[in-house]
């Protein structure tokens, strides 16, 4: 299973997810999943964001060698499940093929679903609260995917 997130720029709320989904499905040793980000506005090759190096950093995790991806049909074509930031992203990812494989991804384990702020900007605790808000949608989500997985 590959699983594809996305934002704006991709220099900070999906390279967060990214890291985050990575290190929760292997907590859970699910290891069949593969996981990587892109943005509908991106600059290609940009690092992630000094905010979310920082935050990343502080939760033990790394985002150095992060570089911004553009979405494209093929990334899209390549995702057997697309997580959006907010309905924009979603409105793209579903233009490019991803229709029926996209969610906004505060609504994939139920409900109507939400942007997810965006730190683009802010301060460090901006970020804190955004990587946290991450943190708690993405954990409901291994939960949900683990759960679906032959054991």
């Amino acid at each position: 299973m590959h699983l594809l997130f996305v934002c704006t720029g991709n220099t900070c709320r999906s390279p967060m997810a990214e890291v985050i989904a990575r290190r929760l499905f292997a907590e859970r040793d699910v290891a069949d999943v593969t996981i990587s980000s892109a943005g509908t506005s991106a600059w290609p090759g940009s690092p992630a964001s000094d905010g979310a190096l920082l935050v990343a950093l502080e939760h033990g995790l790394t985002l150095g060698e992060h570089r911004a991806r553009q979405l494209s049909p093929e990334l899209v074509a390549s995702a057997d499940l697309i997580l959006t930031m907010g309905p924009h992203h979603l409105e793209r990812a579903e233009a490019l093929g991803g229709s029926g494989r996209s969610y906004l991804l505060t609504g994939f384990v139920g409900g109507k679903g939400r942007p997810v702020s965006d730190p683009f900007g802010g301060d460090l605790e901006v970020y804190r609260a955004t990587y946290a808000e991450l943190e708690r949608e993405i954990a409901a989500i291994v939960e949900k995917v683990a759960e679906r997985r032959p054991s």
